[in-house]
């Protein structure tokens, strides 16, 4: 009987926002101020409903959430809402950072 595989870890894109080495200013499709400031909406306070920061490098209708947000928000974030689904399998925590920045989003930008 055959052991399944486990899938690989999903990697930190190399231009990831989330990242200490990298310029916000350099991200994929450049950086937007009104993007950056709607960020505030994926900080999900308690079980309120859950917003995702997909991925730069994923194309529109198959985003993937940003391995540097999701790393933040299951961690320091405390996103409650995004644990449960990660825990039901409904979203995939497997994923590997570098470098990665906690306070990128609470004000260095802003």
């Amino acid at each position: 009987m055959s052991t399944p595989k486990s899938k690989p870890s999903r990697r930190q894109c190399a231009k990831c926002p989330w990242r200490f080495d990298v310029d916000p200013n350099d991200i994929p499709n450049g950086y937007c101020a009104t993007k950056h400031a709607a960020l505030r909406d994926t900080i999900t306070e308690g079980f309120g409903p859950l917003r995702i920061m997909a991925c730069h490098e994923t194309p529109i209708g198959h985003e993937v959430p940003c391995v540097g947000w999701l790393v933040n928000q299951l961690g320091p974030g405390n996103n409650l809402s995004l644990r449960m689904r990660v825990s039901a399998g409904q979203i995939d925590g497997n994923v590997r950072t570098m470098l990665i920045r906690f306070t990128h989003h609470r004000g260095q930008h802003e």
